[in-house]
């Protein structure tokens, strides 16, 4: 089966669709949109357009299986073209079902050794754009041009990096480069958990930079805010968390915010 359509309670597999952007053609002035991804970063389509910038588009849910297959293979095409950073520009945006928690476990469980793409979802506004483009079947990777247009309704099958590659518009004069930061760093902030998978008692968390402070959330899976905690050292613990499962670590700096995974058994 070529994708995996969503139905009403996301169970069912249903059909084979092709064109997988329904409300534009080919040629079409995409609506412009708003998101915010799982880090605290804003993006607008028109700005990221006016720069001249070629948008490609990754709609996705959690448990789907093609996605987890092709995630990273978009994110390794993000990583080769600069992380963002040139005239290509990769977001991958949640079907509007799943919490930053769920997105980021997504992303941490499937999204490769790469730089990942920024994510957003249904937190930050991903629901809407899925709406507005007509997706009905998952993944569905799409690119508007610098004009705003849609310029390819549905990249599939994917293969490899070259799949992407293959699509890149020669008035984009995109070019292979280098990430200038890394995961970490692209944010301005790193840390390390520590064990990891734990028992869930004695977590402790080290930043890898000096902070005059560092906000700390941890999710459940489900989003939910299961500890908080205001810090102003590199160094600390955070209490135990009792119930088996996998969490998010979120930590906001001054310099901006990385989610991890923690594993509790």
């Amino acid at each position: 089966m070529k994708k995996i359509m969503l139905s009403a309670i996301l169970a069912l597999i249903t059909s084979v669709v092709s064109a997988q952007v329904q409300n534009y053609n080919v040629g079409d002035v995409v609506d412009d949109f708003t998101v915010t991804d799982t880090d605290g970063n804003t993006w607008n389509l028109y700005d990221l357009t006016s720069q001249g910038k070629y948008v490609y588009l990754d709609f996705f849910f959690d448990t789907c299986g093609p996605c987890q297959t092709t995630t990273p293979i978009f994110n390794e095409f993000h990583d080769t073209y600069g992380c963002n950073q040139g005239n290509l520009f990769m977001l991958s945006v949640n079907n509007g079902t799943d919490s930053d928690a769920e997105v980021i476990a997504f992303e941490n469980a499937f999204g490769g050794d790469f730089n990942h793409a920024p994510a957003i979802s249904a937190d930050g506004g991903a629901g809407a754009v899925d709406t507005n483009l007509g997706i009905t079947a998952y993944p569905t990777y799409c690119l508007i041009g610098a004009d705003n247009t849609l310029l390819i309704n549905d990249i599939w099958p994917i293969s490899n990096l070259s799949t992407f590659s293959n699509t890149i518009p020669t008035s984009a004069n995109a070019e292979v480069m280098e990430c200038s930061l890394t995961v970490g760093e692209t944010a301005g902030i790193d840390f390390t958990i520590y064990p990891n998978p734990s028992t869930g008692s004695d977590i402790h968390i080290t930043l890898a930079l000096d902070t005059s402070f560092a906000n700390v959330v941890v999710y459940n899976i489900l989003g939910s805010i299961v500890y908080t905690k205001t810090v102003s050292q590199n160094t600390f613990t955070i209490a135990p968390i009792v119930t088996s499962g996998s969490y998010i670590v979120s930590i906001t700096t001054p310099n901006g915010t990385v989610n991890k995974s923690l594993i509790v058994q």
